[in-house]
């Protein structure tokens, strides 16, 4: 174990889902939320994909991923977008 890692100082994500801790920048080394809680700032990539999802599908064309534990929805191939588990006939 290193000597400059001092396990009792780390902080946690303030985001109760996330299991990241605040690195040194200030921010979370999994979901970039800022110590203070505020979120992430979206990478414009980010922002134009999302707009470019929710104007291709509507609410109802939408279909959730079996997995009871993931968050993701079945693209166009059949597979979850997120774990790539097969969506149930």
């Amino acid at each position: 174990m290193s000597d400059d890692l001092d396990l009792e100082e780390r902080q946690l994500c303030p985001d109760g889902a996330c299991i990241g801790v605040i690195g040194a920048d200030g921010k979370c080394n999994v979901c970039g939320r800022a110590a203070d809680g505020t979120a992430a700032e979206a990478e414009p990539e980010a922002e134009s994909e999302a707009a470019t999802e929710s104007e291709s599908a509507s609410d109802d064309d939408r279909r959730l991923c079996p997995d009871g534990a993931c968050i993701g929805l079945i693209g166009p191939d059949g597979h979850c977008k997120v774990c790539g588990t097969a969506a149930s006939s």
